[in-house]
């Protein structure tokens, strides 16, 4: 029999395993769960060096998983970055900037995030542009939108990336003009971003180190929430390779799935597509599994860039029939995947819109045509799933990655909202209807275009379809709620296997990876609306403490 090296008794041991739910004990050799039952069976595995900790009823959970977030710009933004939160008003974000530029240097970048997309509007006008010069002294500026597919440059910031009022829009890219002049107003959506990121790159002497630091950073941070594993949602060169020296180093303390870049997505000067994927290997780590493809299929709807089966609302910009557009046209994603499948690859891909979410399952049905049948397949996002569609999701094996973080009741929503009509707009996510069918439903955050990956708020979400902050009233579409029992399944064991880790994490099984969570709660035994309260005390990765509250 193995000896443990440490014993947790005495606690409440919710393990996400179906085939046993509870348990009060449990017991860490080499990295590894040895024993997870009762406090008498998991004791006989005890030795003379065993650590042997009674937990006087505390909770013990997985260690929670994050399926979607872009942890090294979360990392970034933390470190080096101006923060403010997507609820501030525009003269809130402008004292923010002008309170930071106080103290920079007269020829250093104001970068800063994230504002709301309910702002779209009031940065689309050249006297804001004017207002962003003046709190900045003369400096550059450049904020992100809480999407994170669209940005605002200021004069300085315009200058350095070269846009001018004679600046064509870039393809899948617009420059948004003033109405009576037509010179840009600072407002940079999708692609029109990529020339303000190179301006940036060229100004902030991102180094190695720099990347090392803002990934390692992103990590403390999401131990400190109880996450364990997560999946990288648009991984460069840089970000894996910062994972990579983490991990050679003994210091990669978690489980990362890394989905490389299909396109200039966020990032520019970095191979993407067919180069990136040829280099995968390069970063290949024992934590560390770049097995998937990132695919940006669509926008964003706050942009009417969303890809839709049904028109926007009519605007001056638009017109009456713009269901907006996807990136990739069926042939070119259907050979993509096709190609990224049989050198064993899996793809997540963004869709916003219904449209996006249709075109991907056609391109996944193609593939599972041509006898592939391993391939791991998330639709991003899918706020909008046609009806029609969502019994494809179980025939085809795609998971639904799903971020509630950003559809329960506040500034996406309200966003949409002004765009999309009712009561479409107020029909996000039908994870009820998914969940019912059979579809492996996941969650992730899409930190930082969340505010905080903290998990349990997303949990408590999922079932209350309400804020879990209370930051805005109501509930969006409330008879798709789910129960707490599969709500935590969504931030364990679901994301885990969606990601192809389940055999690695996500449950207390033995043989698993030691990894899970002390809890200053039951989360199963308080309101429902206490749930977001629920705190991490001690976070373990494979059998190493790695926080403590």
């Amino acid at each position: 029999m193995t000896v443990a090296d440490l014993i947790l008794h005495g606690a409440v041991v919710r393990t996400a395993d179906r085939s046993r739910p509870l348990a009060t004990a449990l017991a860490v050799a080499q990295g590894r769960l040895i024993a997870v039952g009762s406090d008498d069976e998991v004791l006989a595995t005890a030795g003379p060096d065993s650590e042997v900790r009674d937990l006087a009823g505390a909770t013990i959970v997985p260690g929670l998983v994050d399926v979607h977030n872009h942890h090294l710009m979360a990392g970034e933004a933390d470190l080096f970055q101006l923060a403010f939160p997507p609820t501030a008003s525009l003269d809130e974000v402008l004292e923010a900037v002008r309170t930071c530029a106080a103290g920079l240097g007269p020829d250093e970048w104001v970068v800063g995030e994230a504002f709301g997309s309910v702002l779209l509007d009031e940065f689309s006008h050249a006297e804001t542009r004017a207002r962003f010069d003046e709190a900045a002294g003369g400096r550059p500026v450049v904020l992100t939108d809480d999407s994170h597919h669209n940005r605002f440059a200021n004069s300085a910031a315009l200058e350095a990336a070269g846009i001018h009022i004679d600046t064509p829009d870039p393809a899948q890219g617009r420059i948004v003009r003033d109405a009576e002049t037509g010179e840009p107003t600072g407002l940079l959506m999708e692609a029109a971003t990529l020339a303000v990121t190179e301006a940036l790159d060229r100004n902030l002497a991102r180094t190695p180190e720099r990347y090392r630091r803002a990934s390692a950073r992103a990590i403390e941070i999401l131990h400190s929430f109880g996450i364990t594993a997560f999946q990288d949602a648009a991984a460069t060169v840089e970000i894996m390779g910062a994972l990579r020296d983490l991990d050679v180093d003994g210091d990669l303390h978690a489980w990362v799935v890394s989905s490389l870049l299909s396109s200039e997505f966020l990032f520019a000067n970095t191979p993407v597509g067919d180069e990136l994927v040829a280099r995968r290997e390069e970063f290949r780590t024992p934590h560390h599994r770049p097995d998937f493809v990132k695919v940006a299929l669509d926008g964003v709807p706050p942009t009417y860039t969303g890809a839709f089966l049904t028109p926007y609302l009519p605007s001056p910009d638009h017109g009456h029939a713009h269901c907006g557009v996807t990136t990739m046209d069926p042939a070119h994603l259907t050979d993509w995947l096709t190609r990224t499948a049989a050198q064993g690859l899996g793809a997540k891909i963004h869709c916003t819109g219904d449209a996006a979410v249709r075109i991907a399952l056609d391109a996944i049905a193609a593939v599972r045509a041509g006898g592939d049948t391993t391939s791991r397949y998330q639709i991003a996002h899918g706020q909008f799933v046609h009806p029609d569609d969502r019994q494809r999701f179980v025939d085809l094996d795609v998971s639904a990655d799903i971020s509630p973080f950003l559809w329960f009741p506040g500034v996406i929503p309200d966003a949409i909202a002004q765009v999309r009509p009712q009561p479409e707009a107020a029909h996000l996510q039908p994870n009820r209807d998914l969940v019912d069918r059979g579809v492996l439903v996941a969650g992730g955050s899409d930190w930082p275009v969340s505010v905080s990956p903290n998990p349990w708020e997303g949990i408590q979400g999922l079932v209350t379809r309400a804020d879990p902050l209370g930051r805005a009233p109501g509930t969006l579409w409330p008879e798709q709620a789910l129960t707490l029992a599969e709500a935590f399944e969504v931030f364990t064991v679901n994301a885990a296997t969606a990601m192809g880790l389940g055999d690695v994490t996500g449950s207390l099984v033995v043989g698993k990876s030691a990894d899970f969570v002390v809890l200053d709660q039951d989360p199963f035994a308080v309101e429902i609306d206490r749930v977001v309260h629920t705190r991490a005390i001690e976070t373990w990765f494979a059998g190493r403490r790695v926080f403590t509250a």
